[in-house]
């Protein structure tokens, strides 16, 4: 069985069919389901017309974080399994241990550990200065003395970290395998129903990126988390991939410190922290994550390519977005790009989805390429088609008003939210139809 992806095959192979990564299939014992009883019993449940299911409002508490409890979508439902994954030292057990702390000073909660022992715990708490007695520690790895724990204990909430660490006696494979991870998972998803705790579960990446193990354990948990960002900078992510008790799209921000992880209320003041301003290449946009507008600058360089082919290397930007973006300017701006390496990154390691950065992209590029400067004063917002518009962007009222807040002068939008986006004393906002029209505004006027 793989355990990057979950392929069985009836002998070894050396690459796995179903991913393709090598050495990774190891031998498992195949265990037969109990077969169903011929007879037929009395039906445990019926059917029930939906409109006579009462429908109630989840009860939530606070883990102590406005930033997690953004991303949960209001805090913590009872009863919900949480997966968080991230690259290792990221922060997961640092937050997760703050956490239990601020949720300890209301009911008990257990801490499992199957990585560190005691007395490792003891010195990071230390160091983070968690002193609740209400935080219960063990160093436990079999699932069924973690499930007879939670009895003992009947905490407010569970913390495993981490879930490849954990395995059951009954299955004859090592602990991190698919069949550990997956009937480990599934027990604890159980034991968070039956006794209505919720449980948070850390789960290892791979060296892709995403969560290690069978695919099914995404699909059991209720939440799946991914902490991000990179080792060298201070700030971290906290980004939903799923979430059955709210929305995908808030983020959470942190910034790591010597005590810990620290909320960030204000993250596009972090993202434009260090700004340099007289040079070409540089353009501000307002980006939408969840309820929440983000500022963020766009770096991008362009030169002559040495070689035939010149390369396309982006960092926080989607690297086909950026090949659209690529031939818009070449076709209807008349910016000769074939024949130049183009780059561009988004400062402080933040992430760009939403096309809305589209025009902001197009500015940096054309102002590095004709060495033009771009206002600092300047946010630039609005989605490109292959035609050269400017399409209309959502929630434009809210991305003007936090560029108002941190002081610029100017805001370059589709024409079709100009109106909807003017009431400003303070900021001047222009309405672009095409990219030629923001190019000119941006870089000439």
């Amino acid at each position: 069985m793989c355990h990057e992806c979950g392929y069985e095959t009836p002998r070894w192979l050396g690459k796995c069919p179903g991913c393709g990564a090598w050495g990774a299939l190891t031998e498992e014992v195949a265990t037969r389901p109990a077969a169903a009883s011929s007879g037929g019993g009395p039906v445990a449940s019926s059917p029930v017309p939906i409109t006579e299911i009462e429908s109630t409002s989840e009860y939530r508490f606070s883990s102590g974080s406005l930033e997690l409890d953004r991303v949960l979508g209001g805090g913590i439902v009872p009863g919900s399994v949480v997966l968080l994954g991230g690259d290792p030292g990221i922060g997961k057990s640092t937050l997760l241990l703050q956490v239990s702390n601020a949720v300890s000073t209301s009911f008990p909660v257990l801490y499992v550990s199957g990585e560190e022992s005691a007395r490792q715990i003891k010195l990071r708490a230390e160091r983070l200065q968690v002193r609740s007695p209400g935080l219960l520690v063990v160093a436990e790895v079999d699932v069924e003395r973690i499930e007879q724990h939670i009895d003992d204990v009947r905490p407010g909430l569970v913390v495993v970290d981490s879930i490849q660490t954990v395995y059951t006696r009954e299955l004859e494979s090592a602990p991190g395998s698919v069949s550990q991870v997956r009937e480990c998972a599934g027990r604890l998803l159980r034991k968070a129903k039956e006794a209505q705790v919720p449980i948070f579960l850390v789960g290892h990446v791979t060296k892709t990126g995403v969560l290690a193990g069978p695919r099914v354990l995404e699909h059991v948990v209720d939440t799946v988390l991914y902490f991000e960002g990179e080792r060298h900078h201070s700030f971290r992510i906290l980004r939903a991939v799923k979430n059955r008790f709210g929305s995908t799209n808030e983020i959470g921000v942190f910034e790591m410190s010597d005590s810990g992880l620290v909320e960030v209320k204000n993250p596009s003041e972090l993202f434009l922290s260090g700004r340099v301003r007289e040079v070409s290449g540089l353009c501000v946009t307002a980006s939408m994550e969840g309820s929440r507008p983000i500022l963020a600058e766009i770096e991008a360089l362009v030169c002559s390519a040495p070689f035939g082919t010149p390369r396309r290397t982006t960092t926080g930007v989607d690297a086909s977005r950026l090949a659209i973006i690529l031939a818009v300017l070449e076709k209807r701006a008349g910016l000769l790009l074939s024949s130049h390496d183009v780059y561009v990154s988004v400062a402080g390691g933040a992430r760009l989805d939403e096309r809305a950065s589209d025009l902001a992209i197009a500015c940096a590029i054309a102002s590095s390429f004709k060495n033009a400067i771009c206002d600092p004063k300047t946010v630039i917002i609005g989605e490109v088609g292959l035609s050269g518009e400017v399409r209309a962007a959502s929630r434009v009222d809210t991305r003007v008003a936090e560029a108002a807040k941190l002081g610029f002068e100017r805001c370059i939008v589709p024409l079709a939210n100009a109106r909807a986006a003017e009431g400003h004393d303070s900021l001047r906002v222009e309405g672009v139809a095409t990219v030629g029209e923001a190019l000119e505004i941006a870089l000439g006027g």
